[in-house]
């Protein structure tokens, strides 16, 4: 079973390796590089992992993915624990994460409180906010939130890429909507403070959702249907409602940001500045939807991503544009440190420096502490 917990399509991780204990002389030596000091403020990529992604949850984290996620500058990850996952899994994968977060505690902090994201930049820890990306581990019963909540969850997308119990996603092509449980199940997370996501949900779900729920929502990694018109992408108008409630959309670092190829920075750039245009500067963050750890593309990985592409389609979940020539990352953004990359990239286009810091992850940490309330 891999660390995020259902078949995802992973890579491997840098062979770099640093000493324990040097977060903050690596960021600081990054910094000098690339950033230009936006590194001193709050970085939360809105939908990652720590790491590297071709590893199990039988495996560690090794030395080498440890020094990679304090080289990335990131303040906190929401990171995947549970989705298409059973119930059983889900419970397997938080285990794994709180054991990390027990083996590396001058590394990693369990995020449970919106305040928890100020401690882990204040103590140059990166803060694991854990996520799922489906419902499928609450089953029938919602008393199973209060479960989930104990063991830290604060994250609930409700739907992965097929038709659940609580609505449509978007590989779905009769786009049923939000349904009743779902509903219910959208009243109880409004009821305890948890964010909802809408990242796979598909677009009569989305629309639905966030004007069922009372409170903000999250788009938590996506790009822009109007640029690249592909299902895991979403429409202006979804776009819009978003960000009229007060949301949030973090746009990721997948193939999908181009409709053949495989995607550059300057494609990142294109749907954030797009996102921005659709739902102001106030509402747009990242969400790479990567691990912090670049992405080697050795032979052995080339043939374990073609296989898992196929698997993939037999099982209805791939997305169109998932190629088996076009990898899962952004070559000139495959570094630890990406976020500073991308607000070097956003500085040179102009964008204000108070704009960058919210994309950053001021506007995700803003969410955050409206939904939660803590």
């Amino acid at each position: 079973m891999q660390r995020r917990s259902f078949l995802s399509l992973f890579g491997s991780a840098s062979a770099a390796t640093l000493l324990s204990g040097m977060f903050g002389r690596a960021l600081a030596e990054t910094q000098g590089e690339v950033g230009k000091g936006y590194g001193h403020g709050i970085l939360i990529d809105s939908l990652g992992t720590p790491g590297g992604e071709n590893d199990t949850l039988d495996t560690p984290l090794t030395a080498a993915e440890i020094n990679d996620a304090r080289a990335s500058g990131l303040t906190a990850i929401n990171l995947i624990v549970g989705g298409p996952a059973s119930y059983d899994e889900t419970v397997r994968a938080i285990a794994y994460w709180n054991a990390e977060i027990a083996a590396h505690p001058d590394v990693f902090l369990l995020v449970r409180h919106a305040a928890d994201i100020a401690e882990a930049k204040r103590s140059d820890r990166l803060g694991l906010i854990y996520g799922f990306e489906d419902t499928n581990p609450f089953g029938e019963d919602l008393v199973r939130l209060d479960t989930f909540r104990n063991f830290g969850v604060r994250i609930f997308q409700l739907t992965y890429n097929k038709r659940t119990l609580v609505g449509d996603g978007c590989l779905e092509p009769g786009n049923a909507g939000l349904s009743v449980y779902g509903r219910k199940l959208v009243a109880r997370l409004n009821e305890h403070k948890a964010l909802v996501d809408l990242a796979h949900a598909g677009e009569r779900t989305t629309l639905e959702a966030i004007e069922a729920s009372t409170a903000p929502i999250a788009i938590s990694h996506t790009g822009c249907a109007a640029l690249v018109p592909n299902p895991r992408n979403k429409t202006d108008h979804e776009l819009r409602k978003l960000a009229d409630k007060g949301g949030y959309v973090g746009i990721y670092l997948m193939p999908f940001l181009r409709s053949q190829g495989q995607p550059m920075a300057d494609d990142v750039i294109r749907h954030i500045e797009h996102a921005i245009d659709v739902c102001g500067e106030d509402h747009v963050g990242m969400g790479t939807d990567r691990a912090t750890s670049p992405l080697v593309l050795t032979p052995e990985y080339k043939k374990s991503f073609a296989d898992e592409i196929k698997e993939r389609r037999r099982q209805g979940i791939s997305a169109p544009g998932e190629d088996p020539d076009v990898y899962l990352y952004v070559p000139d953004l495959n570094e630890p440190d990406r976020f500073l990359r991308i607000a070097d990239l956003l500085s040179k286009r102009k964008h204000s420096d108070a704009r960058i810091e919210k994309i950053l992850g001021g506007n995700f940490d803003r969410l955050l502490k409206d939904v939660w309330q803590d």
